[in-house]
């Protein structure tokens, strides 16, 4: 292609893929490609650290088929890896829904299996009423380092990402045990001050939840875990690109104060994810409706009621640049390098590089996909 993304930049190249690596990167026309895609943006594959389902399916039915149907369908808007999302339930609910993402992602290869599932992002139970946006308020209880490693013994250690209150966990109980043990750490769905976050962080939190929503607000007398996620710019900090969760003015604030480095896009989508507007799904024992914003709202109390959306990675790309006026550079890592960097996965995914997974998406300009390379598999044109 005439335009590679690398290193921030776009140049004339090719590249060579072997056994699902990238090999090599070449010079423009000094080798007879396989595959020419002219002057298509050539961009590493999207990551998304949050998402609960897709198609009527959600991490927490814990069906097998459901999660490999997921990994085969989000290849269609450039997602090349992803983390299977939780939401808040009785115990033996999420058991169930960790384990079946255990024993789905033991047997799944991706590329041939489409999306490679990275782990679990665990989010709840362990969040404030307060602040629970559409987590069942029945089932969120306080952190408890004991019961967490009941999970994380159901999920074969698969759980990467936890969000959690941080208010809540005293002592800092779990975070530490997280951060000790290689569980990354998230503040959300948090009533915490400004300084709990800091203190949050202090202890080895290293991200915020989609920033703006189910969090303490930023005041300029009291700043709150917004002004956090604003002011602590080595904190990573996930965001929604929708346009709805948060305009395209607050967007462009965010990414504004992260720069190009810890700005996380996510989709945070719901089963409902693929379906139209005034369908109705159960999510979280709750019933959701689909509104013409695109997002999915609680029927039950319509006032501050989203519980998620329905965003499609590549329309997020395209709202932070046309819509929020972002940097292409900053709204192109926020879906790549920097989830992966969260991860501590970017010494493979996130970027085109050689030694680097072959997880590549062709990027048409309208930011629909052209096609998505699952470790150098094409996805669309098979």
């Amino acid at each position: 292609s005439t335009r590679v993304y690398i290193a921030g930049s776009f140049m004339k190249a090719a590249i060579e893929v072997e056994d699902g690596v990238i090999r090599r990167i070449l010079p423009y026309g000094t080798v007879q490609p396989d595959i020419d895609c002219g002057d298509r943006r050539i961009v590493p594959g999207f990551i998304d650290v949050h998402c609960h389902g897709v198609l009527g399916w959600d991490t927490n039915d814990a069906t097998p088929d459901g999660l490999k149907t997921w990994a085969k369908e989000i290849v269609k808007e450039g997602v090349t890896s992803f983390l299977a999302t939780t939401v808040t339930q009785m115990k033996p609910v999420l058991l169930k829904a960790v384990a079946n993402v255990a024993d789905v992602k033991e047997h799944h290869t991706p590329g041939p299996d489409g999306a490679d599932i990275l782990g679990i992002h665990f989010e709840g139970p362990y969040l404030n009423l307060k602040h629970k946006g559409a987590q069942p308020p029945e089932a969120i209880v306080p952190p408890s380092v004991e019961e967490f490693k009941e999970y994380q013994t159901a999920a074969k250690g698969t759980i990467r990402l936890i969000t959690l209150a941080p208010e809540m966990d005293e002592g800092f109980a779990l975070t530490h045990y997280c951060h000790k043990n290689g569980v990354r750490v998230s503040i959300g769905h948090t009533d915490a001050t400004y300084e709990q976050a800091m203190l949050a962080a202090a202890n080895g939190a290293v991200s915020i939840t989609h920033t703006y929503n189910a969090q303490t607000p930023f005041k300029h007398r009291d700043n709150g875990v917004v002004g956090a996620a604003l002011r602590l710019r080595n904190l990573y900090s996930e965001i929604i690109c929708d346009c709805a969760h948060s305009t395209p003015e607050a967007l462009n604030i965010f990414f504004a104060s992260k720069g190009r480095d810890k700005a996380i896009m996510i989709s945070d989508a719901l089963m409902c994810k693929g379906f139209k507007v005034g369908d109705k799904f159960i999510f979280g024992g709750h019933e959701v409706e689909i509104w013409p914003d695109g997002c999915a709202h609680l029927t039950d109390i319509p006032e501050h009621s989203i519980a998620g959306s329905t965003m499609h990675t590549n329309d997020g790309l395209r709202n932070l640049v046309e819509k929020a006026l972002v940097p292409f550079d900053a709204a192109i890592n926020s879906c790549t390098i920097n989830p992966a960097a969260m991860l501590g996965l970017d010494d493979h995914l996130g970027k085109l590089c050689s030694g680097y997974d072959a997880d590549i998406v062709v990027l048409n300009d309208d930011y629909t996909i052209n096609e998505t390379f699952c470790k150098g598999i094409p996805q669309l044109h098979r």
